[in-house]
């Protein structure tokens, strides 16, 4: 059976709900463990803010279109984040792990947000385009600050492990 476009719509933005449990979820594991870089620190906890806002907004899309996200979604997305971010742990380079999935992250949002934009035109949720452009323009911002500062983690990463240090995990 076809699904209509606000269909496709409503289940797009309960996916960038659960999207956004996953990034606060990896951000958190990860803030946890930065002691020797604490620019990243800031501006993770900074996005972990950012990203409950978005999850808000998305839960206000949701309910002006008569519905609610996944807990279902919102509790796997979660628990891959918090596996994706274990996942690095054991890793003697665990920071830069963590730096390029950002950065991969980021751009994945970012594409949700763009294909989000484009249904909720399609469905003809007018309401959608601003709060949807400024999730989206928070992503851009903090992918740039991920590609912009890749190269500081990964100098002040081998500073550390040459040094004999830990790497500040």
């Amino acid at each position: 059976m076809p699904e209509s476009i606000r269909e496709i719509y409503v289940s797009g933005l309960v996916n960038a709900r659960a999207l956004e449990t996953e990034a606060i979820q990896l951000l958190s594991r990860q803030v946890e463990r930065l002691e020797n870089y604490p620019e990243v620190e800031a501006q993770l906890r900074r996005h972990i803010r950012e990203s409950e806002v978005q999850r808000d907004r998305l839960d206000e899309l949701l309910e002006s279109m008569g519905t609610s996200h996944s807990a279902f979604k919102d509790m796997v997305t979660g628990f891959m984040g918090n596996v994706a971010a274990a996942g690095h742990v054991l890793a003697s380079d665990e920071v830069l792990k963590n730096a390029l999935a950002n950065y991969a992250f980021e751009h994945f949002e970012i594409a949700s947000y763009r294909s989000l934009i484009t249904l909720s035109e399609l469905a003809g949720h007018a309401a959608a385009h601003a709060p949807l452009d400024l999730s989206l323009r928070e992503e851009e911002r903090m992918a740039q600050w991920c590609e912009d500062n890749l190269e500081l983690v990964t100098r002040r990463y081998a500073s550390l492990r040459s040094q004999g240090k830990t790497a500040g995990v």
